[in-house]
């Protein structure tokens, strides 16, 4: 079951306040770097857009990590993309109580598994 219209607001406000206000690229770059998510079902995927190394002109997304909600138990699961292209239970932390909590440890990143 996908989010409803008010867990979807509440999520993309929880987002925005707990995540993107200190992980958005600078003013300076942010015509080169900006921050996106994808939200499909229950789950969100947060991504960073680039230009393109390969492609002059062209944009290619970063992953940064994925989170989702398991709505029988209450819990979110942290994932993080590996170099082969598959999403990874974050090991440190594999479910938080809250997107808030899951946010926030994708943002220290203690293993640097989702900034590097």
């Amino acid at each position: 079951m996908a989010f409803t219209e008010f867990e979807l607001a509440e999520h993309l406000r929880v987002l925005e306040e707990v995540f993107w206000s200190r992980r958005r690229p600078p003013l300076q770059l942010r015509d080169q770097v900006r921050e996106g998510q994808r939200i499909s079902g229950q789950s969100i995927e947060l991504f960073f857009v680039r230009p393109s190394f390969v492609r002059p002109g062209a944009h290619s997304e970063e992953p940064i990590a994925k989170v989702q909600y398991v709505r029988t138990s209450g819990l979110w699961r942290i994932f993080w993309k590996r170099a082969n292209g598959d999403w990874y239970r974050y090991e440190p932390c594999r479910e938080a109580p809250s997107l808030t909590f899951a946010l926030q440890v994708i943002h220290a990143d203690a293993y640097s598994c989702f900034f590097g």
